[in-house]
């Protein structure tokens, strides 16, 4: 592939569109200058004039960018040209690649084209992929993927720190998603909030155009009808958002397969817009299970790595899903064969039993303001906020309840709880840094908290257990040390 390649004609059509957004508040603004009760006139179409050139610049500067895009494989390198008035080179080595990640669009699948990301080493501090090839086809796609490995396959094993990796030639699915976990993981999302929240920050951008006050007094009237009435939209709203949530589930998580092929995990998924994204098993810095409430009592959990690539705007790659839901009991076994280098069958020692009390207290702080506000401005009807109070206790209790780690040769085992419960594993080299915090209460009690970070995707993530025992917290501080 020595000779210079353009991407498909379609990518004029991704970069009008990618800018016609940035132009949307303008054609709107344009749309509306100047439309009163007076009679037309010429200079009434002056603002329309001005949002078809803007529109018709924007298509032609889009079709320049596509001509002026050229790539090729020559010499060990991937060589891209491109600019608009200014044309720019970039070469990027074959050994600094690390994933190429592939995604279908709506605009791909008809015409059998992917869009190519490319991660290298060294670029996880900037805001976007190093290299991205918008639309190609599928056969050209491969054919980068077996040039670009074969090219990394003069070394058999890929070394980082103490940790080695055996690079065999292998295509194992390690997990595949089922129906029924498809069904579990939808209803148990917890998304309905989320498209909730969306819908009100939606409908607050258009405060002028939509009479609230009309809206208002209607309400009222439904108020005066009956509280059973508005307990049933408020039911019914919810139930809308719970099945809104269910569908984008499926359609995001549809197909979701993990393999491992040559050295990395393979992940592929989606209905709409099908992604494949590759994880070097030597980027991996840590292994993180959760657990929501609702998937905690039905015994599932969900499987996530942080990694040392990917781009900071790129939300897939901070938060990489290995197995997004399976049975947590099943964790150890599919995990085991493949991450030899961690323990997933490890046992937690415990937070100190004094400790119970600071996790209550704690909670109860964050909310004893609000609850006795309700108290005072609801008075005697506001003494029920006491429930609230009531169940951030418990809330405190089941945070005290997950509080624990572990520290086994050369891993770090940390649990706790905020909404989720987390239980993150960490290889000794993979941490970047470790912190001790110790408050006037704590020292009291003998307890301390203690923070690990590591890296992830351009950032650093941090799993923090409070209120252990102080001797434990420095018996890992010193673990780190040495």
């Amino acid at each position: 592939m020595s000779n210079y390649k353009r991407l498909h004609p379609i990518t004029a059509i991704s970069n009008f569109l990618k800018e016609l957004k940035q132009l949307i508040a303008p054609i709107i603004i344009f749309l509306f200058i100047g439309r009163g009760g007076h009679k037309e006139s010429i200079w009434e179409y002056i603002p329309i004039f001005f949002m078809m050139l803007m529109i018709l610049i924007v298509l032609i500067s889009g079709i320049v960018k596509w001509r002026r895009f050229t790539y090729r494989l020559e010499e060990g390198e991937l060589r891209i040209e491109y600019g608009l008035l200014v044309k720019k080179k970039r070469y990027i080595p074959f050994e600094r690649i690390q994933s190429l990640d592939l995604s279908e669009g709506i605009l791909h699948r008809p015409f059998g084209l992917v869009k190519v990301k490319i991660e290298t080493a060294g670029n996880s501090n900037v805001t976007e992929a190093e290299a991205e090839l918008t639309a190609i086809k599928k056969s050209e796609a491969d054919e980068i993927q077996q040039i670009i490995t074969e090219a990394k396959k003069s070394s058999v094993k890929i070394e980082t720190n103490d940790v080695t990796f055996d690079v065999e030639q292998s295509n194992e699915i390690i997990y595949q998603i089922s129906n029924k976990e498809m069904f579990i993981m939808a209803s148990t999302s917890g998304g309905a909030g989320v498209i909730v929240s969306a819908l009100l920050a939606f409908i607050s951008q258009f405060n002028e155009m939509i009479p609230y006050e009309k809206i208002f007094k209607e309400l009222s009237h439904l108020v005066e009808s009956g509280v059973f009435l508005i307990i049933f939209l408020i039911v019914l709203i919810l139930l809308v958002a719970w099945i809104g949530s269910i569908v984008v589930t499926l359609i995001k998580y549809n197909g979701f397969t993990t393999k491992l092929s040559d050295g990395n995990f393979i992940i592929t998924r989606g209905l709409l817009e099908r992604r494949q994204t590759t994880i070097p098993l030597h980027r991996i810095q840590a292994v993180r299970i959760t657990e929501n409430p609702l998937r905690q009592l039905w015994g599932y959990a969900s499987v996530f790595i942080e990694s040392a690539g990917g781009s900071v705007a790129d939300k897939e790659s901070m938060n990489v899903v290995l197995i997004p839901i399976v049975k947590k009991s099943k964790i150890p076994s599919i995990l085991g064969d493949v991450l030899t280098d961690y323990n997933f069958h490890t046992s937690f020692h415990k937070a100190p039993s004094r400790a119970k009390n600071r996790y209550i207290i704690r909670e109860i702080l964050k909310v004893l303001p609000i609850s006795a506000g309700l108290a005072i401005a609801f008075w005697p009807i506001g003494l029920l906020s006491i429930i609230l109070l009531a169940f951030f206790a418990v809330f405190g209790l089941l945070r005290y309840r997950a509080a624990g780690w572990r520290v086994e040769q050369d891993q770090l085992s940390l649990r706790y709880r905020g909404l989720l419960k987390h239980t993150i594993f960490m290889r000794k080299n993979r941490i970047q840094s470790m912190m001790v915090k110790q408050s006037w209460f704590q020292r009291k009690l003998h307890l301390a908290s203690i923070f690990s970070t590591v890296k992830s995707s351009g950032s650093r993530k941090t799993s923090k257990v409070y209120h252990l025992e102080l001797s434990d917290v420095n018996r890992i501080y010193q673990w780190y040390r040495k």
